[in-house]
């Protein structure tokens, strides 16, 4: 369940239930008013807590993981969120019109990768070298590159390190969408079989009906 949709789900559940504990406090067993509204509260919280539960539990159970596993990878896309941030400001800090494609690009396949992998967990173990080796590298030669693009004065050691850095990022675009590809591989394997298993379920529709029509015609 989307997490905004869950929390609007639990908090329109929570609130009447705690008006009627309060009601049933307050005039039912004659509690006094601050009394009741502390019995209606806490009927609140104790309702949104069992539902919190119950949400993580059922999400658990859809994705295939442990809660100490959801532990492991939810600190590490808290990580992986900082950086991405961190990224999508440096890549637009730089003023270069011609490779504004380029990192448009990589940026988008870096959300693409966390957004898929956060909205289910279980990926996370299939972009482990992204999230453990490629982002941080993308991060390091990123934010090097701008600090020496921005030195007003530049020498050729200066180039020529700029240089090499724009070509080890475009490799390393290069190897981030790989990630991504690894990240939908298996949707892409799934739907290969569905492809086949469609046209051999026409081709087999096609074959009867042509020998329906032989047999007819005999």
């Amino acid at each position: 369940m989307n997490p905004f949709f869950s929390l609007i789900v639990r908090t329109f559940v929570a609130i009447p239930v705690t008006a009627i504990v309060w009601l049933f406090s307050f005039f039912a067993f004659d509690q006094p008013f601050f009394l009741a509204s502390a019995f209606g509260i806490g009927g609140g919280i104790v309702v949104w807590w069992i539902l919190s539960v119950i949400t993580k539990v059922r999400f658990l159970k859809k994705n295939r993981l442990t809660g100490k596993e959801y532990r492991y990878i939810k600190k590490n896309l808290d990580e992986a969120k900082k950086k991405i941030k961190r990224l999508n400001k440096t890549l637009f800090s730089l003023r270069q019109l011609s490779s504004l494609k380029v990192r448009i690009d990589l940026l988008r396949m870096v959300k693409k990768i966390y957004n898929m992998t956060k909205k289910e967990p279980k990926r996370f173990y299939e972009a482990e070298p992204f999230y453990f080796s490629h982002l941080d590298s993308v991060l390091e030669l990123t934010e090097k590159y701008v600090f020496l693009s921005s030195q007003p004065k530049k020498n050729r050691e200066i180039d020529q390190s700029l240089y090499e850095t724009r070509q080890l990022l475009e490799e390393l675009t290069r190897t981030v969408e790989s990630d991504l590809y690894q990240v939908v591989s298996a949707d892409v394997e799934h739907l290969n079989f569905e492809i086949d298993v469609a046209k051999r379920t026409i081709k087999t529709q096609k074959d009867s009906k042509f020998i329906d029509h032989n047999r007819r015609l005999k």
